[in-house]
This record gives structure tokens, C-alpha cells and sequence, in this order.
């Protein structure tokens, strides 16, 4: 019985570091194109400062009269979380598949459970730098009330990062070939982005509020300003918005599953 003990414990730590090891590639695979890295990382911090310059001072009568740029944070935490897990590792995950890159890697005696799982603790590393670089930024440019409950934030990030990665690598299956990868994944995000209330927030029960209630993004936002609204009474835990993110990823999971390949799309 000890022995077999000992035998799973070491079984464990190998995994472990197998998966370390997978992410301290994909993440060098990352920032060995400082170009691509600095606006996947940056690109939401300018948003930020480009609305906060502009209309962050005003205040948000439909959230209680909060200021504007207590509501912009969170939504960009949210927007940087789903660029990287969503638009960014869909578009990857496509040019690798049909380059060879993934036969490749199949070829290898690394697990594939091992390989998906390097390319999320990647995407969790890139979303953490970002969630901080933002806080940063709204905490010391633009004196944002940030979250007492710091639990319950990174509870949402780290949801919406398995969640948006699930819905990444679906897609990524989804998708023909590498020339339409870009323009495919830019339009439906992008779409869905302008209809989930990023850049004004929605009033609850509108026509638009409930059309985008059946997308992941909008329930990601929510989720992630629940730790950053400042209204009294108002709960840092926003537990619906967090299970049907949950609900999202397993059905991404499954479409994931069903429709993976390995080896580039033949003409």
C-alpha cells in the first residue's frame, strides 16, 4: 500500500513538472515575439487610457451614479482575459494545426492532456500579467476602488480563463485553414464584445442586455465588475454569471473533443 502511495505521489510530482516545463515553453514560444507579446498584453491598457482620458470621470447613473472608470477596469480585466484565451490561442492553435506544427508535436512522447494543459497555464500566465498591469493603472492614473474581496476575483479570472481557452481551442477546430483564422475570430469577438456592453454599460432587462446573456462575454463582465461594484449591499460573488461561464467551458470541452485534429485540413 506505501509503495503504491509512493508511486502515485511520484507519478504526481512528474506530471507536474511536465506541465511546468510545457508552460515555460509556450510562454517563451510567447515572448520570443516581443511585437505580438507587448500588444496581446497592452492592447487592453490603452483601451483603458484612451476611455479614462475621455469619459472616465463621468459617472453611471444606471450602476447607482459609480464613476465610469470603476466600471471600465473590469470590463478591460475581462476583455484582456478573453483576447488571450479566446482570439489569441484560436488564431495559434490554427496556423500550428495546418504548418504541422501539431502532427509534430503528436509525435512526441508528451501527453496530450500535457500539451492542452501547458497551452492554458500559458494563457492563465499572459491573463495574470494583464489583470495587474490594469489594476496597476486604474489603482495609480485613475484612483479605482479595487476589490476587498480579492477572492472573488480571482475566482472569475481564473473561470474565465478555462472557459475562454476551452471556447479557443473549439474553435480553433472550427476553422478551415490559417488565412481565415484572423478574420473569422476578430469579427464574432468583436461583434460580441460591441453587443455585451464593454465600452457602455447595459441596462438589466434590455432588449440588448438579454440578447447578450446568451453569450459567455457578457456573463464574464459581470463577474468580473461584481468585485469592483462599490454600491452597498452589492455582493462580490456574482455565482450565476460564474456557473454558466462554467456551462460554456463544458460544452467547449465536448465540441473540443469531438473535433480535434492533429493533422492540417487537405484542399
Amino acid at each position: 500500500m506505501s509503495a503504491f502511495v509512493v508511486h502515485g505521489n511520484f507519478r504526481g510530482v512528474r506530471d507536474l513538472r511536465l506541465v511546468g516545463r510545457q508552460v515555460y515553453y509556450e510562454q517563451l514560444s510567447f515572448w520570443l515575439n516581443p511585437v505580438a507579446a507587448i500588444f496581446t498584453v497592452g492592447f487592453s491598457v490603452i483601451f483603458l487610457v484612451l476611455l479614462g482620458a475621455t469619459g472616465g470621470r463621468s459617472h453611471v447613473g444606471s450602476l447607482g451614479g459609480i464613476r465610469a472608470i470603476q466600471y471600465y477596469v473590469p470590463g478591460f480585466v475581462a476583455y484582456g482575459v478573453m483576447s488571450t484565451c479566446f482570439n489569441t490561442l484560436a488564431v495559434a492553435l490554427v496556423i500550428r494545426r495546418e504548418t504541422g506544427l501539431l502532427k509534430r508535436m503528436r509525435l512526441s512522447p508528451l501527453p496530450t492532456w500535457v500539451i492542452l494543459a501547458g497551452v492554458t497555464g500559458s494563457a492563465l500566465v499572459v491573463s495574470v500579467a494583464q489583470v495587474a498591469l490594469l489594476l496597476l493603472v486604474g489603482k495609480f492614473a485613475y484612483d479605482v476602488v479595487l476589490p476587498q474581496n480579492i477572492a472573488a476575483l480571482v475566482v472569475a479570472v481564473i473561470i474565465g480563463v478555462i472557459c475562454f481557452t476551452a471556447l479557443g481551442i473549439a474553435t480553433s477546430t472550427l476553422i478551415p485553414n490559417q488565412d481565415s483564422g484572423g478574420p473569422i475570430v476578430s469579427v464574432v469577438f468583436f461583434v460580441l464584445l460591441f453587443l455585451s456592453g464593454l465600452w457602455y454599460p447595459l441596462k438589466a432587462g434590455s432588449t440588448l442586455a438579454t440578447i447578450s446573456g446568451y453569450f459567455p462575454i457578457r456573463h464574464l463582465m459581470l463577474a468580473t465588475f461584481a468585485p469592483f461594484d462599490t454600491r452597498r449591499g452589492a455582493s462580490a460573488w456574482d455565482w450565476h454569471d460564474i456557473l454558466i461561464l462554467a456551462v460554456w467551458g463544458m460544452a467547449a470541452v465536448f465540441v473540443a473533443a469531438r473535433r480535434w485534429r492533429w493533422a492540417p485540413h487537405k484542399d
